[in-house]
């Protein structure tokens, strides 16, 4: 499904993952656009995070007086990671030449024992892309929250990506967060770095002050979030795209105080922009 305002348009797809399979400026690729015949949301521009975000150590945590261990959710991954709506097929609620409303319900299983409904609302204007993605609880317990975007932004004509924060999380093998240090270890983001580097990033900033700047041949792009405190950058080396997530918390949030509480009937949004 396509919708398109100005010079901007965006192709969707419901049914993997309620992702983006490409979004484009003047004809021009700012998400990494999906292959033909991709079958899952790894390959494409951009899919949510919900009902968390990032990894959970071993799919194991304890919640409200309970022990809980999730299943892994992808074959090449040790931990469970990126929730379940980027896994499972969303409906189209409402959809028009310029924006679209997708849903995703679940009735609570292993891979996450509580119920909920997460919502999407893609709008294209004259400017850009426009995305709230919205959790509401539907269980009769509390749970933990998390939510986050996953786009891939084209490293194609990309000079530089800026933006500040407060701190950053060292990583172990496991890709899991050991040690917060000062938010310039991997480079001084707040006047600009290369997205083009030989050493793995894969690394949550904290304090994101909720904007980033990338610098391309073809003009600026913007991307701000509302809600998300956190920015998550991957830039693994050799390949053609970087990935700039905006988190509402870090990596295992769960295990770490740091997950969002939903109380039954309660509702969570954050919102994404990518413009220019």
């Amino acid at each position: 499904m396509r919708i398109a305002a100005g010079d901007w348009a965006a192709t969707l797809d419901p049914e993997i993952g309620g992702a983006i399979a490409s979004l484009t400026r003047r004809g021009v690729d700012v998400l990494r656009p999906t292959p033909a015949g991709a079958t899952g949301p790894l390959a494409f521009a951009s899919f949510p995070l919900v009902p968390y975000a990032n990894r959970i150590a071993d799919g194991a945590f304890a919640f409200d007086g309970q022990v809980y261990r999730l299943p892994r959710n992808h074959v090449s991954q040790t931990h469970p990671l990126h929730g379940v709506g980027w896994l499972t097929g969303w409906s189209v609620e409402t959809m028009d030449a310029t924006s679209a409303t997708l849903v995703h319900q679940h009735h609570g299983d292993a891979a996450w024992p509580w119920r909920y409904r997460a919502t999407q609302r893609f709008v294209l204007d004259d400017g850009g892309l426009h995305v709230a993605l919205a959790i509401t609880s539907d269980d009769d317990r509390a749970m933990p929250v998390s939510l986050g975007f996953h786009p891939y932004f084209t490293r194609d004509g990309v000079r530089t990506l800026a933006f500040t924060a407060k701190g950053v999380w060292r990583i172990d093998d496991d890709l899991l967060p050991t040690e917060h240090v000062e938010p310039a270890a991997f480079g001084d983001w707040s006047v600009g770095v290369t997205v083009i580097r030989s050493d793995l990033i894969d690394n949550c900033y904290t304090g994101w002050a909720g904007s980033a700047t990338i610098a391309r041949d073809d003009g600026v792009i913007t991307l701000s979030a509302t809600g998300t405190p956190m920015l998550h950058l991957y830039l693994p080396p050799g390949e053609d795209y970087f990935c700039a997530e905006p988190v509402s918390a870090m990596p295992d949030a769960v295990n770490r105080g740091a997950a969002d509480i939903l109380i039954p009937g309660a509702r969570r949004e954050i919102t994404m922009a990518i413009r220019g």
